[in-house]
């Protein structure tokens, strides 16, 4: 997916906003507004308005990965997770947190896909669940599974042709209110807003016609 990226350089951090991923969860305008001044005539970002250090917390805090920033003060960038995350919204999309490629793009470590099924950003979230009145729990039942033999590295995620999302590579799958639900190596997640066994697949996007 191609996309337009708003870059916005300050002396001692650069911020980069890709808009299409932004679900406005509102982190960033509401804990440092004087650096994201929302519907302002001309830049609307001004990394210079508040340190690196609070700058760089904010980015860290988009779920969407919309945020992003590089420091040029010799501080490091973001890492990957110490465990790889794939957290499920009541009613919303899966916020996924770990070194990730989702299609042909591995430019973020942190992502909301969609799992309502209506997206116009497919497989990104665009917010779309609110319209549809998409209701699916964020506190699905948990399924005791072994530990996994590591819990960090590549996570790569791909849509398939009309069907769910397969993910593979180490991943706890987490509940809104942080209970592990299951750990998996390779799983497949549903992105078409119909399966009854949310977030999982069971094969509904097929009795429903879903293309994507």
């Amino acid at each position: 997916m191609s996309e337009a990226v708003e870059q916005v350089d300050g002396a001692k951090i650069s911020v980069s906003f890709h808009g299409s991923r932004c679900i406005h969860s509102r982190h960033c305008v509401l804990d440092l507004p004087q650096v994201f001044v929302p519907n302002a005539a001309g830049a609307w970002i001004h990394p210079d308005q508040a340190s690196a250090e609070a700058v760089a917390a904010v980015a860290l805090s988009c779920p969407s990965g919309a945020i992003q920033y590089q420091r040029h003060d010799g501080v490091a960038n973001e890492s990957p997770p110490a465990v790889n995350t794939v957290r499920i919204r009541e009613n919303g999309p899966l916020a996924l947190h770990a070194e990730l490629t989702v299609g042909s793009d591995r430019s973020t470590y942190r992502a909301t896909l969609c799992r309502c099924g209506a997206s116009n950003n497919k497989p990104y979230c665009d917010g779309t669940h609110r319209q549809a009145n998409f209701v699916a729990t964020g506190e699905p039942p948990t399924s005791e599974l072994p530990a996994l033999a590591r819990r960090d590295g590549p996570l790569t995620v791909t849509p398939t042709p009309n069907g769910p999302l397969m993910v593979v590579g180490a991943a706890e799958i987490v509940s809104g209110t942080g209970r592990t639900v299951t750990k998996a190596e390779k799983t497949f997640l549903c992105r078409c807003g119909a399966s009854d066994n949310k977030p999982f697949c069971d094969g509904s996007h097929k009795k429903i016609g879903f293309t994507a």
